[in-house]
């Protein structure tokens, strides 16, 4: 019987994958003062299958960098140390384990920076209070500015964060580059509106996020983009069946390395789009989440333990985080 196309093997330059379903980075919030846990290492080992490729959680580059607590950190000498065992613990399954960096730039507070300081941005201009899972209204203190010459050294956060990445036994890097967060508070007109050699133009807007690449690249002995992950924008219902409509198409035409499609794929459309070859690997996150034996569910077709939104972002080590039953 011909495998499913979510589990068919795969080249990712120089890894063999044994199947196109991938962890989606999922921030749980149970990195307590920005330390990564041991409890992290029984969540990832229990998604880990040999031949997988999971992303880490988004993970901070530097103590500017957060914007909710208790998100894991990878600046400090301490930080690799507690992502050592979690890292080996993915591999001795067998698995593939790449950290996702970031950085939240205005999405942030005073009581989370560094001496109660003002979020760094591309702008003054701040982010509106948006509703959290729960129902509450979240809101972000104003931003300051970085200048022309603050610039290179939160590139060097990236740089440094990659290196101290690889240094805890990640196989790979991931720059966090969506989601309203720093690089696309540089990318879009709608938040940058600077008028130095960082803003104005399209080619200044990708400046900063040019420079990250091209640091992290250069510190990672000069290893080129591995793969390119980004998110469908939002799935279609048509006569009733989800349908996916293909807005990153034009993405997969440019981009020649991996491509990595995200966003709400079940196990039909997931295949789907592997076998029309819109993408090479598929991500998933919620359900990964609830499932930890996703691959083995989608070999076997059986059914999907419900995700529980509440507690995505609980503090709990167990309680939505390990408690996620397996079929066996």
């Amino acid at each position: 019987m011909e495998p499913i196309p979510l589990l068919t093997p795969y080249k990712m330059g120089q890894f063999d994958l044994a199947h196109r379903v991938v962890l989606a980075p999922l921030t749980r919030r149970r990195s307590y003062a920005n330390m990564p846990q041991p409890h992290a290492a029984v969540y990832y080992s229990q998604r880990a299958t040999a031949g997988g490729l999971l992303i880490a959680e988004a993970t901070v580059v530097s103590n500017t960098g957060r914007g909710y607590t208790d998100t894991p950190g990878i600046w400090t000498a301490e930080h690799v140390e507690a992502w050592k065992p979690i890292v080996a613990a993915v591999h001795a399954k067998g698995a593939l384990f790449f950290c996702q960096i970031w950085h939240v730039g205005r999405v942030s507070t005073f009581e989370l920076q560094p001496g109660g300081a003002a979020p760094l941005s591309s702008t003054e201009k701040g982010v509106g209070p948006q509703m959290s899972f729960d129902g509450r209204l979240e809101e972000f203190s104003p931003p300051r500015r970085l200048t022309v010459e603050e610039i290179p050294a939160l590139v060097d956060d990236f740089r440094k964060a990659a290196r101290n990445a690889i240094d805890a036994g990640f196989d790979g890097v991931e720059i966090h580059g969506a989601n309203g967060y720093i690089i696309e508070q540089f990318l879009k007109d709608s938040a940058n509106d600077r008028t130095d050699e960082y803003g104005g133009s399209l080619e200044n807007r990708c400046r900063f996020a040019l420079e990250v690449v091209d640091a992290v690249v250069k510190e990672l002995n000069d290893h080129d983009i591995l793969y390119i992950h980004m998110i469908e924008p939002r799935m279609a219902i048509v006569d009733g069946r989800r349908v996916v409509p293909k807005r990153l198409l034009p993405y997969r035409e440019a981009f020649k390395g991996t491509f990595v499609a995200n966003g709400g794929y079940d196990r039909e459309e997931g295949g789907k789009v592997v076998a029309e070859g819109y993408t090479d690997l598929v991500a998933f996150g919620r359900l990964f989440l609830a499932n930890p034996d996703l691959p083995n569910r989608f070999e076997v077709g059986a059914d999907l333990n419900k995700y529980d939104r509440m507690t995505f972002y609980t503090p709990d080590p167990v309680i939505g985080y390990t408690d996620y039953p397996f079929l066996e």
